[in-house]
């Protein structure tokens, strides 16, 4: 079966969002840092057992632009990326703020939480606390690095199979 899932990704400025889309969608990494003003839209497609799923990306801008754009970037997702950045610790406050205010446009609908930059874990400033308050309500905590390519495809991977197990009756 073809399925098209509109997958969003939310989280702080600087995080990482678009360099796991690149890494994800074109295989590359830039150190070049770009601010995303509003949102930039990527497809791809995954299999996923009998499934073709077209995953339309869409990468917002981060939190300070994202409160007053998130009715309309979020209407009609079938999913969602909250990303942390794990050598700042403040970026995991802000995914949590981010869900609560996201909950009521949404809805019930699967998410997972990539905490990033995976390649710097010597540098990290997050312990097991503050990752933990995430595992009760996403589908799957994945460490990431969209440098190294480590674990990206696999989140989301994963989220396609919360998404599709929700949809499946």
């Amino acid at each position: 079966m073809r399925r098209k899932l509109k997958v969003c990704l939310i989280g702080a400025t600087g995080v990482g969002k678009t360099s796991l889309v690149g890494r994800l969608v074109h295989s590359v990494f830039s150190d070049r840092y770009r601010t995303t003003i509003g949102v930039k839209i990527e497809t791809m497609t995954l299999t996923r057992g009998d499934d073709e799923v077209q995953l339309v990306i869409w990468d917002l801008s981060g939190e300070d632009e994202f409160q007053s754009v998130q009715p309309a970037y979020l209407a009609g997702a079938a999913g969602y990326v909250v990303v942390i950045d794990g050598t700042r610790r403040e970026t995991a406050d802000t995914a949590a703020a981010l869900l609560d205010r996201m909950r009521p446009i949404v809805g019930h609908v699967p998410y997972i939480v990539a905490v990033n930059k995976s390649d710097l874990v010597a540098s990290w400033d997050l312990d097991h606390a503050a990752i933990e308050r995430f595992e009760a309500g996403a589908a799957k905590v994945v460490n990431t690095s969209a440098r190294s390519g480590a674990f990206v495809a696999e989140a989301f991977e994963a989220l396609v199979d919360a998404i599709l197990s929700e949809a499946t009756p």
